[in-house]
């Protein structure tokens, strides 16, 4: 039976609150901050470590323990470190968990122990006034080379912009807060602070890849977006309660990856096929039309919607089940009163 400092600590992670870490929500924390009061997973901990002001942490089965400072995560704990840390946290701001990227998880910390930002209302103008300008890295469309550009981000207008010189007085892109997404990217773009948005233009999706050298600066950029798309979908969508917003402020993908593309050929690249939901006549087969020809992979997928179908095959048996789960996920979710509208872009496309 586990006795002394050991046990008692053993013991207060069966409380409420205490089973999971404080800042990512990973199970069974082994770490914990005798500065904060709060239990953490061992990768939370490598974050706690680079702000020792605030912060000093110990492994909760490895190292020796103060009587004084078990009694100090007694008293606290992870219940009563989000009242008081997460206070004020706006419906808008991301909440990262553990299968989030460093960035975000190490700038969630950072909020909010070192700089308490949802303490103080008054450190969140950065993403919360309504307005942004600044100077990003963006990829060049053509040869991959990354230069600075201006971006102004403007709720009034509904808009993000960027400038391809200092002095244009007319952005190169207008991308509407209507139909825009961002997500980190950090393998894809090559820089752990990349961020990649994409939004809709002439009809088909775009993407622009970006990043700037402060991490702070880029997270701030990524609540800026989500203020701004919240503050749209209030406006669109009046009767709705925060908690049905929020998961549609910004999205990840389900699934990156290659396939072949096979069946007739399109008149025009068509790049992107839309997928709705199984009641709007969209479904998703595990084989290939038998007669079909064209393709090496062996494992096929053929999607199926209301105008036409679409053939795919996969390399291997794995990478096919990969794929029917994201695809059924979409098609087996009702589909939302925008779709409809992205849905219909996509209809009138050559």
């Amino acid at each position: 039976m586990a006795e002394g400092p050991r046990g008692a600590l053993l013991g207060l992670l069966r409380r409420p609150g205490n089973a999971r870490c404080a800042d990512c929500g990973a199970a069974d924390p082994d770490w914990a901050s005798y500065t904060l009061g709060v239990f953490i997973c061992l990768s939370c901990s490598g974050i706690h470590r680079n702000i020792p002001q605030v912060s000093k942490v110990k492994s909760i089965r490895l190292d020796t323990w103060e009587e004084a400072q078990v009694e100090f995560m007694a008293s606290h704990g992870n219940d009563a470190a989000r009242a008081t840390y997460e206070s004020q946290v706006p419906s808008f701001h991301y909440r990262p968990t553990f299968a989030d990227c460093h960035l975000l998880r190490e700038q969630w910390i950072r909020a909010k122990y070192e700089r308490q930002e949802f303490t103080n209302p008054d450190r969140q103008e950065p993403y919360s006034a309504g307005y942004r300008e600044g100077f990003l890295w963006k990829r060049g469309r053509d040869n991959g080379q990354f230069l600075s550009r201006k971006f102004v981000l403007t709720e009034r207008e509904g808009a993000l912009k960027y400038f391809n010189r200092n002095d244009a007085k007319e952005p190169k892109a207008v991308m509407k807060i209507e139909h825009l997404n961002a997500t980190f990217q950090p393998a894809k773009i090559g820089h752990p602070h990349g961020l990649q948005i994409t939004y809709l233009r002439d009809n088909s999706t775009r993407n622009i890849f970006i990043y700037h050298e402060d991490g702070k600066e880029m997270v701030h950029w990524f609540n800026a977006l989500r203020a701004a798309r919240f503050h749209y979908l209030q406006v669109a969508f009046p009767g709705a309660c925060d908690t049905d917003l929020v998961p549609k402020l910004t999205r990840n993908y389900l699934k990156e990856g290659y396939m072949e593309k096979t069946g007739p050929k399109d008149a025009f690249a068509r790049g992107e096929v839309f997928i709705g939901s199984r009641e709007s006549g969209y479904t998703v087969l595990d084989r290939l039309p038998p007669s079909t020809q064209g393709h090496h992979w062996p494992h096929g997928i053929t999607i199926v919607t209301p105008e036409r179908r679409f053939l795919l095959a996969c390399e291997t048996e794995s990478e096919q089940r990969a794929w029917l789960d994201a695809f059924r996920k979409v098609v087996d979710r009702p589909m939302l009163p925008q779709e409809y509208a992205v849905e219909a872009h996509f209809k009138h496309k050559p």
